[in-house]
């Protein structure tokens, strides 16, 4: 994969579904998620030790009056999720990693990361996937 694919499905993104999700919301939504190689390294570790075999990603959204970090309410996140290959009759399935816990079986997963925006770091050049956006009415963006 090259920058020009990557360039090319941010862009994508943007214009199809990040300004309709931003308008909706009334600011604008999340465009990345960041997480730092410890946390990704400590949730792959306990999926390894737990039978991994990989980690489906699912896109989601922090509910409107979700607290714990207001800035995120109500914008999109990611979620990883442990799997591990299991043969059925219909063949090779990816299925959900549930563990024990002292509440009972929980899915192991991990989203702890921060969302830009609200935090970006605004100190650095514009990268990858940088767009001008034509809201019509409502003006131009630059995302």
């Amino acid at each position: 994969m090259d920058t020009a694919h990557v360039d090319s499905v941010i862009k994508n993104y943007k214009q199809h579904r990040w300004v309709h999700n931003s308008k909706r919301l009334g600011k604008e939504d999340s465009l990345s998620v960041w997480f730092s190689m410890q946390d990704l390294e400590a949730f792959l570790a306990k999926a390894k030790e737990n039978g991994a075999s990989g980690v489906r990603y699912y896109f989601g959204a922090y509910d409107e009056q979700f607290t714990d970090v207001p800035l995120y309410a109500g914008r999109q996140t990611i979620v990883m999720v442990a799997t591990r290959e299991k043969e059925t009759l219909a063949g090779i399935s990816d299925k959900d990693i549930y563990v024990q816990t002292e509440q009972g079986p929980n899915i192991l997963a991990f989203n702890v990361g921060k969302l830009c925006p609200p935090l970006c770091n605004t100190e650095e050049p514009p990268g990858i996937g940088i767009t001008i956006i034509d809201k019509g009415e409502d003006g131009l963006v630059v995302a």
